[in-house]
């Protein structure tokens, strides 16, 4: 999902390489019968980016994960949310 943001946000003229852009992940797992799964995955972006792109990153933090194939293979079985933290 960090590619897909990343590369989007690169596409847009927004630097998300060389530690522009690094994603804090965390997953929640349960036990179903007996057996753990993944039910819940929640990814931070941490992006330092100028204030002047901060409505591009927006709008590429919303429509970004329906582009990616990680988040379209995976959503249908495990909950996945995604917020961005920007800092200058």
């Amino acid at each position: 999902m960090a590619g897909t943001f990343g590369g989007a946000l690169e596409a847009r003229g927004i630097k998300a390489s060389e530690g522009h852009l690094i994603a804090e992940v965390h997953g929640e797992v349960e036990k179903d019968d007996g057996v753990l799964v993944i039910r819940r995955i929640h990814v931070t972006y941490h992006l330092k980016a100028e204030a002047e792109h901060a409505e591009t990153v927006e709008r590429v933090h919303g429509i970004h994960a329906d582009k990616c194939p990680v988040y379209r293979t995976l959503s249908g079985c495990i909950d996945i949310t995604t917020e961005v933290n920007r800092k200058v």
